[in-house]
This record gives structure tokens, C-alpha cells and sequence, in this order.
């Protein structure tokens, strides 16, 4: 009987740490048929993307797609999710772009700390931490860094160059340089970002397919509905080859992408020093020039993913492992730098186009992750042609839908309060990303702590004061219950005892036991009582139930 508890437990365990062997052992051929086809749509969505978000981070296009086929094939393995997909993301990358300083080197370095930080967090549980990030906080970052990412392609759809990236300066000089717009790169621009408005609006009011149509029609409508939801490559590709037919005619109207390295990235250890004209760099100078990256990249990382994995599997009836998905995001991001990945996390827009089209297990992955590294292998070439306009409509269509004007409207209704984070978080972030997200957590924390130094109590007057507490009596509102007896029974006039009613209260500690008992000294020497009333035995001062009570009364 021990033998077999023992099996079950270890195949338990087996399962919790690699989950594809819950669905492995039930794969079937209809499985097999939607996945290949989620994983060909999403591969069809990544490159295109993967291409764009390499600008945003200050990258060679070349390394968007490294960073996209290496988690596919991990996250097959130890994801727990079966909607989300792994890759770049537009907020990654932006972060990427801050603490890399636009040098490969120090972003696949990054992408490996970064991954060690994760699988540590994962390996020891502690994914709850991100619980004392406030959803308000998290809004504010996401909604400065769209902003940011949009208004900075506003130079590749105007065809600047040479604008900086820092956010005040690049407004300023985008502002600058407006006359020197390039009209070809406008036109385009523009063209691709209203074709890609126009094929979102078409995907979402296509409606469903009625049974006994024409073959016909059930062909164009089954061809409209892939165009729309394969809309980035398509708008990149016929842009493509309007900037070729104008290349060929010598004409350069567009600012194109340029020579990208073909083939495949090379299994390689991640750069741990760097050789410059002034010497080389060490390990530890790297380190301490990452700054604040180190924390920032693998919490936002996490955060993004958990938070979508988390909403894709509430939608569609599972649930998801915080703590492994750190083991899954870490684990990519250690063995993605060795193929020059830099660091990824989930990405909501192909999330929710894998989960549209119908994806059955993460199986889905392999198929984008092999349709990536066949780009990577023999599709670098054409990449000459794209031109950046293309690729900036495509950032600023993706990053509209994560920017949430309305959350603003919600905490004014709900609670005020939480606008104070948001606005630091939102504003901050303009700034300096990590001043922005420590200054939102800040004041999350401040809020959080005023109110339970402030715990809400009901004072009703008879010929004793009874105080009825709403919420947990822990040390910070020690000295605030202890003034307002103090105030409101003691310097009354004339004085009264005084009931604390404890029937809400859920904690207590010792602090708070102490202030009371010094405060029930006082009560005795004006003749005057203090009674605590419905305090729980649970809630005491050492490992007797009675010592709360014992304490109080010596």
C-alpha cells in the first residue's frame, strides 16, 4: 500500500512539473488538426511582429525572431496554460530598449539573468509576491508604455531618423523635424495602419457561418476570415511589394528594414563580458549597468504573463499554476539567450488569437515555433524590402488594444483612492520606468497600510463606550484605538468604561495586546472598566488560547 501512495505521489509531483504529461496521454487527431492550424495563424501573426517589436527594443530585426521559436517548443513542455504563446512583446521590448542600451550583448545577457531570477522565484513558490502589486499599478504602467510605444513610431511612419528615444525628447524632436517628413513613408504608414483597422473591424462583425451554404461562399467567406486574422503578415507583405515594384523602378520613396543576417542563430553561451575599444567589460560591470533591469524585467515579465494566463483560462474553464508558469517563462529565457534570445513573456494579442482559432494544447507552439525558425532560414532576405512604416502601423495597431482609457472612469466610481498609484505609476513611467512602477507600488503599500492603521470601528454611546471593530487589530492601529478610548471614554466627562467589541475582528497581535493591557491599567485606576467582548480564543498571545486573556488581566 506504501509502494502505491508513494508511485502516486511521485507521478503527481512528475505531473506538476512538466504538465504536458496531463494531456499528453490524451492527444487525439482532432486535437492535432486545431492545433496545427492555431499554431500556423499565430506563426503567421509572430513574424511580422517579431520583426517590429526588435525596432522597439532598439534591436537588428534578426533578433525578434530569435526570441520567437525557443519558448514555443519550452512552453510545450512546462506550461500550464494551453492558450498563451511566449515571444516578444511591445512592453518587453520597450523594456529591453531602456536597461540594454540598444546592444544585443547586454539584451541576451539580460534575457538570462532575467530567466535565473524567474526559475529561482519559481523553484522556491514564490509567485504570490506579485499579489502586492496593485491592479491599479499595473494599469498605469501598461497604459505610459503604450502610449510610449505608439508615439515612438511615430517617427518610422513619418520616415524621421536620428529622433532619441527617451519619451520628452523624442516628442520634442518628432515635433522638430515634422517638416522633413518623407510622404512615401506617410502614405504608406497610414494605408497599412487603416487596412489593419479595417480587417480587426471585419474579423470581429464576421458573422457565423450558417449551415447549408454554397461551397462557394463557405470558400470566401473561410479566405476573408483568415486574411483578417493573419492581417499582419498580409498588410507587411503587400507593403513589401509595393516597396519592391518602386525599389526595382530605382525609386526610393520608403525607409526600408535593410540587410538582416540569414540563417539561424548560433547555440552559443551568453556574452558574460564585452570587448570594447576602452577594454573589457566584465561580468560585474555589466551587471551593475543593467541597474534596476534586473528587477524590473523578470517582475513586469512575469506579471504580463501570469495576469494573461490567468484571464485566458477563466474564459475557458481551467486553471493555471502561478509558480510553474515562472518555472516555464525562466526556463525560456535561460535557454533563449543561448540562441541570442533576449527576454520574453506571454503575449496577449497572439494569446487571444491562438485561443480564437480554437487551440487544443500547447502542442499548438511547436507548429509557430517551426514556421519561425523556416522564416529565420530561408525568408531573411525579402525582410530587405519591408518597410518601416509597415512594421511601425502594425506595433501602433497591436498596442491600441492593450491601452485602457476607461480604467480611469472605474476608479473614480470604485474608489478614488486608487487613482493616487495609477497616476504615479502612469506618470512616473514617462520618466523612468522603474521610478514609475517603485513609486505606484509605493503608494499602494501607503494605502494599503492606512488602512489597517485606520480600521474602520462603529462608536455607540450608552453608560459604557462600545467600540465595534470592523476589520483585523494589528500593531499600527494599536495607538489609534488606544486614543480614541482614551479620548472618548477616559476624558469624557464624566469618565466611562468602556466595551471593545471583537466579533469582526480576524487577527490580533501582540502589540496590540500589550496597548490594551496598559490601557485596562488606566480604566482600573479611575475605578473604571475596559472589556474586550467576542474575542475569538484563536486569535492569542502565545500557544495557550488563554493567554490573550490571562495576559490582559494581569
Amino acid at each position: 500500500m506504501a509502494s502505491v501512495v508513494s508511485k502516486a505521489c511521485f507521478q503527481r509531483t512528475l505531473q506538476r512539473c512538466f504538465p504536458i504529461l496531463v494531456w499528453l496521454p490524451q492527444y487525439s487527431v482532432r486535437w492535432l488538426r486545431m492545433d496545427i492550424l492555431a499554431g500556423v495563424t499565430v506563426g503567421l501573426t509572430v513574424v511580422p511582429q517579431a520583426l517590429a517589436y526588435a525596432e522597439i527594443a532598439g534591436l537588428p530585426v534578426q533578433y525578434g525572431l530569435y526570441s520567437s521559436f525557443l519558448g514555443c517548443f519550452i512552453y510545450c513542455l512546462l506550461g500550464s496554460s494551453k492558450d498563451i504563446t511566449l515571444g516578444p512583446t511591445a512592453i518587453m521590448s520597450l523594456l529591453v530598449s531602456t536597461y540594454a542600451h540598444h546592444d544585443p550583448r547586454y539584451a541576451v545577457l539580460l534575457a538570462f539573468l532575467s530567466g535565473c531570477i524567474q526559475l529561482v522565484m519559481g523553484i522556491l513558490r514564490l509567485g504570490f509576491l506579485v499579489d502586492f502589486i496593485s491592479l491599479p499599478v499595473i494599469k498605469g504602467f501598461t497604459n505610459a508604455a503604450t502610449v510610449t510605444i505608439g508615439f515612438g513610431q511615430v517617427k518610422n511612419m513619418l520616415g524621421l531618423r536620428d529622433i532619441p528615444r527617451q519619451f520628452f525628447r523624442e516628442v520634442y524632436y518628432t515635433f522638430h523635424n515634422i517638416a522633413h517628413t518623407r510622404v512615401g513613408d506617410l502614405v504608406l504608414g497610414l494605408a497599412c495602419l487603416l487596412l489593419l483597422v479595417l480587417l480587426k473591424v471585419m474579423k470581429g462583425r464576421l458573422p457565423e457561418e450558417p449551415r447549408h451554404l454554397p461551397l462557394l461562399i463557405r470558400v470566401c467567406r473561410a479566405t476573408i476570415s483568415f486574411t483578417a486574422t493573419a492581417r499582419n503578415a498580409m498588410v507587411v507583405l503587400a507593403a513589401s511589394m509595393v516597396a519592391l515594384c518602386f525599389e526595382s523602378q530605382r525609386w526610393h520613396v520608403f525607409t526600408l528594414t535593410g540587410k538582416t543576417v540569414q540563417g539561424l542563430p548560433l547555440f552559443q553561451l551568453p556574452p558574460f563580458s564585452q570587448v570594447t575599444t576602452n577594454g573589457t567589460v566584465t561580468f560585474t560591470e555589466m551587471v551593475q549597468n543593467f541597474g534596476a533591469g534586473l528587477a524590473v524585467v523578470p517582475l513586469v515579465g512575469f506579471l504580463e504573463s501570469i495576469a494573461i494566463a490567468k484571464a485566458f483560462a477563466t474564459r475557458n474553464g481551467y486553471r493555471v499554476d502561478p509558480n510553474q508558469e515562472l518555472i516555464a517563462i525562466g526556463s525560456t529565457n535561460i535557454l533563449g539567450s543561448f540562441v541570442s534570445s533576449y527576454p520574453v513573456t506571454g503575449s496577449f494579442g497572439r494569446t487571444a488569437v491562438n485561443s480564437q482559432t480554437g487551440v487544443c494544447t500547447p502542442a499548438g507552439g511547436i507548429v509557430t515555433g517551426i514556421i519561425v525558425l523556416l522564416s529565420l532560414a530561408f525568408l531573411t532576405p525579402l525582410f530587405f524590402y519591408i518597410p518601416k512604416a509597415a512594421l511601425a502601423a502594425v506595433i501602433v495597431c497591436a498596442v491600441s488594444s492593450v491601452f485602457d482609457l476607461g480604467i480611469v472612469v472605474t476608479l473614480w466610481r470604485v474608489s478614488k483612492l486608487d487613482l493616487l498609484p495609477f497616476l504615479a505609476s502612469f506618470l512616473g513611467c514617462f520618466w523612468e520606468i522603474q521610478y514609475g512602477i517603485l513609486a505606484g507600488i509605493s503608494l499602494s503599500g501607503i494605502i494599503l497600510l492606512f488602512n489597517i492603521a485606520r480600521p474602520e470601528t462603529k462608536v455607540n454611546d450608552y453608560e459604557a463606550l462600545v467600540v465595534q471593530l470592523q476589520s483585523g487589530l494589528n500593531f499600527p492601529a494599536a495607538e489609534y484605538i488606544r486614543n480614541l478610548l482614551y479620548s472618548q471614554a477616559l476624558e469624557a466627562s464624566p469618565p466611562r468604561s468602556a466595551i471593545v467589541d471583537c466579533l469582526h475582528v480576524s487577527s490580533i497581535d501582540y502589540t496590540t495586546i500589550n496597548s490594551l493591557r496598559e490601557l485596562t491599567l488606566t480604566f482600573q485606576q479611575k475605578d473604571l472598566f475596559l472589556l474586550l467582548s467576542n474575542l475569538q480564543p484563536m486569535f492569542s498571545a502565545g500557544p495557550d488560547p488563554s493567554a490573550s486573556f490571562e495576559y490582559l488581566s494581569h
